[in-house]
């Protein structure tokens, strides 16, 4: 992450709302950046727009990125619920 261009990062998510990789460098780089919440949203989004092994991959990211953070922070209670919600 830390070697990621943040500027070309953010323009790669914006133009590519369908590709996974994309959604999830840019969700690294908000993680990393604080802004938690934001990393989380982009990736409940994408496994709702995706399928297949796309909609896998971005999914078993997000729930790695859930690690980061205690199991009891209120911001991945919020995720878990959306992320289930957005699977079934």
């Amino acid at each position: 992450v830390h070697t990621y261009d943040a500027a070309q990062v953010e323009k790669d998510a914006a133009d590519r709302p369908g590709d996974p990789q994309a959604q999830i460098k840019q969700a690294d780089v908000e993680l990393i950046s604080g802004r938690v919440d934001e990393a989380f949203d982009r990736l409940v989004h994408a496994v709702r727009r995706l399928a297949g092994d796309d909609k896998d991959a971005v999914r078993v990211h997000l729930l790695s990125l859930f690690d980061v953070l205690p199991a009891d922070d209120p911001q991945v209670v919020k995720a878990r619920r959306a992320l289930s919600a957005a699977l079934f």
